[in-house]
Formats: structure tokens, sequence, C-alpha cells
């Protein structure tokens, strides 16, 4: 748990509840979580941002203690289960930061509610139509994941459930510039495991129904409306593109920037941030 927050279950839609921690007081403020986690990658955030905001952590649909429905992960319904969970909390408007998976539903959430976020926060990911898009030849090994999980129901299924801890944690210890504590590993294998079939759907999202829905807002020119701060490790230099280009063709008003704290930045380097996200918050 976070140390200090509430915990509520939201609904959201029919039959589907997001498992919540609340804290602080002012601004709302919701952090969404990535891959393979839940809402405790923010534990050392979250205190920080609640002495000057609202800070709302849900586990997303499918992840955690949140509902699994069979269905509903396209980044655009997971994206209104965010601006419902807000509303429902008595927040028409609201600051919103995303890591990784969580950061594809924020970035959808800020091309389908202009009017509802004030400030959006993307941590080390691209937009789905651009990641398809850069991944290529060998150094494609790196996402091997994503295309295991695109593949049709039941055999990414069946073959992560064949092991689920050492797929889960291969990303958990590979992806990182210092080893998770154990308590914190294992709560994230527990969560990753008993989640297989709902995390690969969201996988499966955005190998199609996301895409469709990427390419139609660049077709009719759909961009963020609001200020975008985006933080990234140097993938471009890796893959061979130009991140804030890629990046300046979605948010115009951008402020892109590049660290060297691995993937899971919040953990590895919580000050870093903990600052980004109050630097960004709207005066």
């Amino acid at each position: 748990m976070i140390d200090g927050f509430e915990y509520r279950d939201v609904r959201v839609a029919e039959n589907v509840h997001l498992h919540t921690a609340i804290g602080g007081s002012g601004p709302a403020l919701l952090l969404l979580h990535g891959f393979p986690q839940t809402h405790l990658m923010w534990r050392a955030v979250a205190p920080a941002l609640a002495k000057t905001h609202t800070v709302i952590c849900p586990d997303l649909r499918g992840y955690g203690a949140s509902s699994q429905p069979a269905d509903g992960y396209s980044k655009r319904t997971m994206a209104q289960d965010i601006v419902n969970l807000a509303q429902a909390l008595g927040h028409d408007e609201f600051e919103l930061a995303g890591h990784d998976r969580g950061a594809l539903v924020a970035f959808r959430a800020g091309l389908d509610h202009p009017d509802r976020i004030t400030r959006l926060t993307i941590l080390d990911v691209l937009p789905t139509l651009d990641m398809w898009d850069v991944l290529h030849g060998a150094n494609a090994a790196v996402a091997f994941h994503l295309y295991l999980m695109a593949q049709p129901p039941g055999l990414p299924e069946t073959l992560i459930a064949g092991a689920p801890d050492a797929f889960f944690a291969y990303f958990l210890d590979a992806w990182g510039t210092a080893p998770f504590a154990p308590h914190i590993r294992d709560a994230y294998l527990e969560a990753s495991r008993n989640a297989i079939p709902s995390i690969v759907a969201d996988y499966r999202a955005s190998a199609t129904i996301d895409i469709e829905h990427d390419q139609h807002d660049r077709d009719n020119n759909v961009t963020l409306d609001m200020p975008v701060t985006v933080v990234q490790q140097d993938w471009g230099a890796a893959l061979g593109y130009d991140a804030v280009a890629l990046w300046s063709a979605w948010a115009p008003d951008l402020d892109h920037r590049t660290v060297t704290s691995g993937h899971w930045m919040a953990e590895s380097d919580p000050q870093l941030i903990t600052d980004v996200l109050r630097t960004s918050s709207p005066k």
C-alpha cells in the first residue's frame, strides 16, 4: 500500500471497478502504472505530490486488484475508465501522468478528452502507431513481447501461463538500473500471474484497435491540445528514430526530456519524477 493513502474500489463502467489509492488535497493528479506493475510503482512519488495535489493512483482495468473483464482493452475504453474515475471522485478536470502501458492510456485520454486534462506527462513510451513503425530487424527483439501478445487468443496466454514468473520477471530484471526490493518484485509477479488473459488482451488491442484509433487521429490532424511533458530513455538512439520529432507531431506544446534512470524511473529515481511532475504542473 501507499503510505498515508486511502483505498477505494470505484465503479467506472458496468461490472468494472478500479482499485484506487487516493491521498492529499488540491488539484487532481492521476498517475497510471505500466506493465507488469500496479499502482504501487508510484509509492515513492505519490506521497510527495500529495502535499500539493489530490493524487489518485488506480490499478488499470485488467491489472492488480481492479476488475479483469474479458474485453474492453482498447486504450479508448481504458481512457474512458480514467475520466469516469476522476468524475466519480468529484474532479471534472485533472492532470494526468502515465508510465509505459499507463502512458498509452494517458495519451489516448489526452486525444479523446482534451477538455478534461490540463497537463499530460508521458513516461518512457511512444504512441502505438509510432511504436510499431520504429521497430525494425534484429533491434525489434527488445520488444518481443509485443509480437507475442499480438497473436490470436489462446497461444500467448498458454505460453505465458506455462512459466509466468519467468516471463514477467524478465522485464522487471532486464529493464531497470537496480533490482527491486524482493517484496515489491513478488507483489508485481503475483499480480501479473493472476491477470495473464487481461494483460494479453491489453497488448493485443495495441496491435489492432489502438492502431486504428491512432491512424484516424493522424489522418485527421488531431493533436494533444494541452501542455505535454515526455520523459524517456534514449530509445531514439538505440532504435534509430528522432523521438522529439515523433512526439512533436502529436504534441505542439512539448517538453521532451531524455534521462538515464532506466525504464522504472519512478522507482529508480523517484525524486526526478516527483520534480518533473511538480514543475510540469500549471501554475
